[in-house]
């Protein structure tokens, strides 16, 4: 299985970074990795002062798929979720100051958290994504606010990579992006019910 994510999906969090709002999706990989195992804490790595969370919709691909046509595109989810991009902000901005990739700062170990997974195909556009730390509402946002939508996101990533079954699709955050400090708790929420809880240490 892969890890396809899609960069600056919402236009204030694209601006909160100073980044520009892209005219196609941003995208990069994860290698699998990075993903946490369930119940593991989060470990801040010793060569990063600047962890940053990021809370995401996920996408679970159910069949293989290679140019997918936006209309079909929701047939190929199987289930969904809510997940945590880690991000190594200053590792990642010395990178991209030098034109240098940056999926170190993206693809570490343990960089991919995922929730529970909620079986069954996409019902609606409007899906809210919350994420608490310490149990305040930090970041939050909703689907509707994309700027490529869920079946633009997967038409386009299935020009280049060819979609198979168990493939994961982190979409993109909301703004209030921020770093994370030993012993933080982090709650991830899919339309209020909680789908995600980890320690930071």
């Amino acid at each position: 299985m892969k890890i396809i994510c899609i960069g600056r999906n919402y236009a204030d969090h694209a601006e909160e970074l100073g980044n520009q709002i892209p005219d196609e999706p941003v995208v990069f990989c994860k290698p699998d990795s990075s993903i946490l195992q369930p119940r593991n804490p989060f470990v801040i790595p010793p060569w990063s002062k600047e962890i940053h969370h990021e809370i995401e919709l996920l996408l679970r691909i159910g069949r293989v798929g290679k140019y997918i046509d936006k209309n079909h595109a929701l047939s190929y989810i199987d289930a969904i979720t809510v997940g945590i991009d880690f991000t190594a902000r200053d590792l990642q901005k010395k990178l991209k100051e030098k034109g240098l990739p940056w999926e170190k700062s993206k693809g570490f170990d343990g960089s991919a958290v995922i929730g529970k997974w909620v079986p069954g195909s996409l019902k609606k556009k409007d899906y809210q994504i919350t994420l608490l730390k310490n149990n305040l509402i930090i970041q939050n946002g909703n689907t509707s606010q994309f700027i490529f939508s869920i079946e633009e996101i997967i038409s386009h990533i299935s020009k280049f990579f060819t979609l198979k079954t168990g493939d994961v699709i982190f979409t993109g955050t909301p703004p209030g992006v921020g770093p994370i400090t030993a012993g933080d708790q982090l709650e991830g929420h899919l339309d209020g019910k909680s789908l995600l809880s980890l320690n930071i240490r």
